[in-house]
């Protein structure tokens, strides 16, 4: 199956992203079918430059689109859609304040357990 998702380049703080075709099971940062455009997410208006002939190309034949490059392409009018959720923060585990038992000491053939003085 065919993906259209950002593919992560640049520094480590200072990333931008291509926006791609690929196969579902291949690596972001191996190889892909297409280059579709650039988005940079930093400045204060982020910059986004696209292929919309080519996204459309790809949408024709059967390409699904990652969550955030779908909310990407509603924003920039490519697609006309709702947005969808593209992550939710996990929930925090409330911790039981369980009373933690002492290790065990093994006693073995030779030697009685120890015992603490």
């Amino acid at each position: 199956m065919l993906v259209i998702r950002l593919s992560p380049v640049g520094k480590k703080h200072q990333k931008f992203f291509r926006i791609i075709v690929s196969e579902k099971t291949k690596d972001v940062f191996g190889d892909y079918l297409e280059l579709l455009g650039r988005y940079n997410p930093h400045p204060d208006k982020p910059e986004v430059d696209l292929k919309t002939d080519r996204i459309k190309h790809w949408l024709s034949k059967g390409a699904q689109l990652s969550p955030t490059v779908h909310n990407l392409f509603v924003d920039q009018k490519i697609i006309e859609d709702k947005k969808v959720t593209s992550w939710k923060p996990k929930k925090k585990k409330v911790d039981e304040e369980a009373p933690k038992e002492e290790p065990k000491v093994k006693e073995t053939k030779d030697k009685p357990a120890e015992t603490k003085e």
